[in-house]
């Protein structure tokens, strides 16, 4: 088998060959590459490659059909809207995923930009700086705050569990609630979580269904002066809507770890110049600890699928 790694799996170089040498012991061939989103270049890449691994780089349908021999496509990342699934479903190429290996990492730093939201951390620390004191910005604290969590699956709930553990209500919305969940939990409705949440937190999946899920209608529906959190995917929220809010001064504050595209972003971006907004480059994936068991789960999956037990399955 020819396996290509089109972008860094973010772990150093002997760990990734640790990683693979198993495989190339086996026989197959590895090959990685460093971060290209030209097609064209992705294409001359892995033009001859049986499995394809990326992180979350876009893999467009272009690439996937000019990859005659293509047979799995292994994703380093838990979301794939990325990927062109529909184009792969149609060639019958397998797909995998690295579910969990960012639970951890994501719900760490999405109660990171809440307490640092209530603290008025960024705005303390620059008139620390600036020889000056905490005058007007006296912060408040997460104990009795109430959380919405929208989406609950493995972050969401792991959220969820640290949040308890600070004291806070922790409202949840789900699809479908099977009856497994923490008891600290109360599952709402959708416009009773955003109508009674200090800090809403999103860890929801994207879809058509979600895409846009909050936007001007549903921002009216939250709390004035409670806080968002996006640690999903970017374009679960309308960027310009949420800026707007947060400039009026509706909604108190932001944490913002993704966008609609990858950074770098765009220096005019909305929610690069909204009020009391924290924006990190879509980090909260990314510890040494993830990055290491993603790659691992990566590996794995490629042996796994290798000996007909897939695993991890998107398609």
């Amino acid at each position: 088998m020819n396996i290509v790694l089109l972008e860094s799996l973010g772990i150093p170089n002997n760990l990734l060959m640790e990683c693979a040498r198993p495989l190339m012991e086996a026989g197959h061939s590895f090959t990685a590459y460093e971060k290209d989103t030209n097609p064209q270049v992705q294409i001359e890449r892995a033009k001859d490659a049986d499995v394809i691994m990326i992180a979350n780089m876009p893999l467009s349908k272009e690439v996937i059909s000019s990859c005659k021999q293509l047979k799995f496509i292994d994703v380093a990342f838990t979301g794939v809207d990325h990927v062109d699934l529909e184009t792969a479903e149609k060639k019958g190429i397998k797909v995998s995923n690295a579910a969990g290996y960012s639970t951890e990492a994501v719900a760490e730093l999405s109660v990171c930009m809440m307490l640092s939201l209530l603290r008025n951390v960024p705005q303390v620390e620059a008139r620390c700086r600036e020889g000056k004191t905490k005058e007007g910005l006296v912060g408040s604290e997460i104990m009795g705050k109430t959380v919405g969590i929208i989406g609950m699956g493995a972050i969401g709930t792991r959220t969820a569990e640290l949040l308890n553990v600070f004291g806070c209500k922790i409202l949840g919305f789900k699809r479908h609630v099977t009856g497994k969940e923490p008891s600290f939990i109360k599952f709402v409705s959708f416009d009773e979580l955003l109508s009674h949440s200090d800090i809403v937190s999103l860890h929801c999946p994207l879809n058509e269904e979600s895409r846009h899920l909050i936007n001007r209608g549903t921002i009216e529906k939250m709390k004035q002066g409670a806080y968002l959190i996006n640690a999903a995917r970017g374009p679960v929220v309308d960027s310009q809507a949420l800026a707007d809010a947060l400039n009026s001064g509706y909604l108190a504050g932001a944490g913002i770890d993704v966008f609609e595209s990858e950074p770098p972003l765009d220096t005019s971006h909305p929610l690069l110049h909204s009020k009391n907004t924290i924006v990190t480059p879509h980090v909260a994936f990314a510890s040494a600890e993830s990055m290491e068991a993603r790659a691992k789960i990566v590996f794995d999956n490629i042996a796994k699928w290798m000996d007909g037990n897939q695993t991890n399955i998107v398609l």
